[in-house]
């Protein structure tokens, strides 16, 4: 318990620091001279770069356990963000970016693998999850609105040396403070864990396309909420948007008691929720976006432990860090493509419509399973 307190710490300076950029890179992008278009591969670079560092990172955290690429993701990415404070051309911004996407890879799934593995009991690790859950969501409702204060009292280069300095930070007390581990492979559940060649990714093959799908409409989202009212849109403003999505999220993750429920059906409603609220932000201008952004944080608030849980299931407790890779590996596919499509395909059609349109197809295309009995999984997926 005392390492998940410190994991838990850990995650909320770098969650805290992460987020707050959000609602600066577009604005700090438009002041050298961007484009949108050139906005949306800014974006989709960082997670294009994700794909090479989950890759390795997979592998790695089974043999070698999780602590030593905590440390280094949140020291290497600190030290990006105060190159990135003196940045002078929108080129220089998408490499540093695009490094930053890569170190960052090691960072999430580190972190679950080390979560997981510190309980063998199935409803304790859908609590760790929860846990990972909140306090990713209490950083990220109060962490917009904060990057946005400190841009308008430092301006764009203050506010990425105080965060780069705030994950150095970081860094160095997950060094301090982490215990040393054996490896995460978990060689004692070899023979139960994964029923094709002990590999996690065959069997979920399907259940990838979840996390794809959510990705990418996030990343739409995180594209068009800085460019409404046609990029007119003040910083604190934005950043406010973005915590009440955190505030939804928070209101969910506080009901532990949805621990109890099947995570299948938790990650089905999850989704449904999502593809409704993008099809509010596309066609219904009657509801407030503050209110649809809220709904919208629930949907999250729900489907993220729910996916995370259902991750574990399935793979049977082993090879954790590469099982989350995977997972990462579909997000950071879909955070590529959602706001490059957004970029190219705004003027021509509501990419909110998109994402509605995607998530709705994720969930028909999903077959209804053979043996359900077995898994209590989402309709649709296969084992």
């Amino acid at each position: 318990m005392k390492t998940a307190i410190w994991l838990y710490m850990f995650l909320f300076l770098a969650f805290f620091d992460l987020h707050a950029q959000y609602p600066v890179l577009t604005p700090f992008a438009i002041s050298l001279g961007a484009a949108p278009t050139f906005i949306g591969w800014m974006m989709g670079i960082y997670a294009l770069t994700h794909l090479p560092g989950n890759l390795i990172a997979g592998r790695l955290i089974d043999k070698q356990g999780s602590r030593r690429y905590i440390i280094f993701s949140l020291t290497a990415a600190g030290i990006i963000l105060l190159l990135q404070a003196h940045v002078q051309m929108p080129w220089q911004l998408l490499v540093l970016r695009s490094i930053s996407g890569f170190v960052l890879a090691f960072l999430s799934p580190a972190c679950l693998a080390l979560l997981a593995s510190l309980s063998k009991d199935s409803v304790t690790q859908g609590k760790y999850m929860s846990g990972h859950g909140v306090v990713h969501t209490l950083a990220s409702v109060l962490s917009p609105a904060a990057g946005a204060f400190i841009v308008a009292k430092a301006g764009f280069s203050g506010t990425f040396q105080s965060l780069g300095w705030v994950l150095i930070f970081t860094g160095i007390m997950a060094f301090l403070t982490l215990p040393k581990q054996s490896a995460q492979s978990t060689s004692q559940n070899k023979n139960e864990a994964l029923p094709i060649e002990n590999d996690p990714l065959p069997f979920n093959l399907r259940l990838y396309l979840i996390p794809f799908a959510i990705a990418c409409a996030q990343g739409i989202l995180f594209f068009e909420i800085p460019l409404r009212a046609n990029g007119q849109a003040s910083i604190m403003s934005t950043g406010l948007l973005f915590s009440c999505v955190s505030l939804g999220a928070l209101v969910t993750l506080s009901m532990l008691f949805l621990n109890n429920y099947s995570p299948g059906k938790r990650v089905t409603i999850g989704v449904f929720m999502f593809a409704l609220c993008f099809y509010a932000l596309a066609a219904i201008d009657q509801i407030p976006i503050i209110v649809i952004l809220f709904v919208l944080g629930t949907a999250k608030g729900i489907l993220f432990p729910a996916l995370s849980s259902l991750f574990i299931e399935l793979s049977g407790g082993g090879r954790l860090g590469r099982v989350f890779s995977y997972q990462s590996i579909a997000m950071s596919i879909g955070s590529f493509v959602g706001p490059i499509a957004a970029g190219q395909l705004r003027g021509t059609l509501s990419p909110y419509f998109i994402a509605f349109m995607m998530l709705m197809i994720i969930l028909m295309l999903l077959p209804h399973p053979k043996n359900p009995k077995s898994v209590d999984i989402p309709a649709g997926i296969n084992v």
